[in-house]
């Protein structure tokens, strides 16, 4: 929001040292941005910057190399499940968190959120531990289940903010013209805090999708992620088809991204 005209000349300066840092901030997180593509279109074998010509050989090698498009298949199945999974208890957990009465709610929601703000290597050796006793690791039953744990809490929060604006007054007038409990939820709740559902989804699938501690302490050589694949790339062999895979992952953020924010102009109109 930009200051009045009688601001004073502190607040004003005040004001563009803000603007400016944020620029900075800005700037510095999407900067490699810049590098990542451009490189994954070089022709140039190493990465050289500046470009001296461009070539799509880097996402040709990607998709007919069995170990890059192996590793992309893991990822979306992956984060597909685990986003179905996540989507379903995590919308459960908020229907059940929202009621009135509920008991022990802020110590729930603080267990519920944990894996939001614990380090991923703690979930990571938690996970590699408690699946290798059942014999999940190296599966991809045990990846979808450890991101499934990363991405509820996604999901409970964006439903939790959809049910802090519903009316509970439409599921008693649902219920007062004689429909059950699952009627009314499917009738009246659901389409109303659907737009958080969706967006509790699509931050789920993300999560998966590019996270890599967990992946590399639960998978194999067959289940190997697509981030994981990079990062093993990055360790044993440099080439641009790396930059071609970043690309990829990135254009599917940015599109995750956008569609999220379509998804919450939608629910302000």
């Amino acid at each position: 929001m930009w200051l009045p005209t009688y601001a004073t000349r502190g607040e004003r300066l005040c004001r563009l040292a803000v603007v400016t840092f944020a620029f900075a901030v800005l700037a510095f997180l999407i900067g490699p941005l810049f590098i990542v593509f451009p490189l994954s279109v070089s022709k140039d074998p190493f990465f050289t910057f500046p470009i001296q010509d461009y070539s799509w050989r880097w996402y040709a090698d990607f998709f007919e190399n069995p170990r890059w498009t192996q590793s992309l298949v893991n990822s979306l199945v992956a984060a597909f499940f685990s986003t179905a999974l996540a989507t379903l208890f995590g919308t459960l957990a908020a229907l059940g968190i929202s009621r009135p009465g509920f008991p022990a709610r802020k110590a729930v929601m603080a267990l519920m959120i944990s894996p939001m703000i614990m380090p991923v290597v703690i979930v990571a050796v938690g996970a590699y531990m408690f699946f290798g006793a059942l014999g999940l690791t190296n599966t991809r039953t045990g990846l979808v289940l450890a991101h499934s744990a990363l991405s509820i809490p996604f999901v409970v929060v964006t439903v939790l903010s959809a049910l802090s604006t519903y009316d509970t007054n439409l599921t008693r007038a649902g219920a007062s013209l004689g429909a059950g409990p699952v009627g009314v939820f499917f009738a009246v709740t659901l389409p109303l805090i659907l737009p958080g559902i969706v967006s509790g989804a699509l931050l789920a699938f993300a999560v998966s999708f590019d996270e890599v501690i967990v992946a590399l302490f639960l998978t194999g050589a067959e289940q190997r992620t697509l981030p994981v694949q990079m990062f093993s790339g990055i360790r044993d062999q440099i080439n641009p088809t790396i930059m071609a895979a970043a690309s990829l992952l990135t254009t599917v953020s940015i599109a995750l991204f956008v569609v999220l924010n379509l998804i919450r102009r939608v629910k302000r109109a």
